[in-house]
């Protein structure tokens, strides 16, 4: 049973990068989400967040495993974590999704996984600066803030709502009408029907 998502930790991860989608991921209550860390050694996020790993990368879970997200980094700029290129290449190989936020995209590349699907990041050319190997150019989508195809999710920087939307879709997160109040009240600002009445009364 598919019942798992994995966030990855690491010394200067992006903390923003995911924090919608993971608030969402636990709303609901139906899905275990653990963080998995090169080793289970406690990390410090960019923002200055202390996270103590519950497993790594080589217990990830396969068969549990629905997603598996991977954050920004400076990490990932220098061609290190070769450890996270293996496992997000394992979690998708499963029929799981993975997902990856501006930096964290050069590892789906790594992995081979976006050369032939549609995907994005966080400019034209950053993941062909970082992968050699990187044959998907040609489907990278130029300002898209975040794609989701073939069980792989990607987005740029500045595309934390619209990941999160994505995210949400792919773990069927509420219905399709509600997925897009989140998206129009977290994005425009725009209140849910819902909300109409407390709106109202501020007013």
């Amino acid at each position: 049973m598919r019942d798992t998502v994995y966030f990855l930790a690491f010394d200067g991860y992006a903390d923003w990068h995911a924090a919608h989608a993971l608030c969402e991921i636990r709303r609901p209550g139906e899905w275990q989400l653990r963080t998995v860390g090169f080793s289970m050694q406690p990390v410090l996020s960019m923002g200055g967040l202390r996270v103590v790993p519950e497993l790594t990368l080589a217990q990830i879970e396969l068969d549990r495993a629905a997603l598996l997200i991977v954050p920004g980094g400076y990490l990932w700029e220098h061609g290190l974590g070769e450890e996270a290129v293996d496992a997000v290449a394992r979690v998708h190989a499963a029929g799981a999704t993975v997902a990856g936020v501006d930096s964290g995209v050069l590892v789906l590349a790594r992995a081979g996984l976006l050369d032939a699907c549609r995907h994005t990041g966080s400019w034209l050319g950053h993941i062909g600066l970082h992968v050699p190997g990187y044959q998907g150019a040609e489907r990278f989508e130029a300002g898209t803030l975040a794609v989701s195809d073939g069980g792989v999710i990607t987005a740029s920087q500045l595309g934390s709502v619209e990941f999160a939307r994505e995210v949400i879709r792919a773990l069927d997160l509420y219905n399709p009408s509600d997925r897009e109040h989140w998206f129009r009240l977290f994005k425009h600002a725009v209140p849910p029907p819902w909300c109409a009445g407390d709106v109202a009364a501020a007013a």
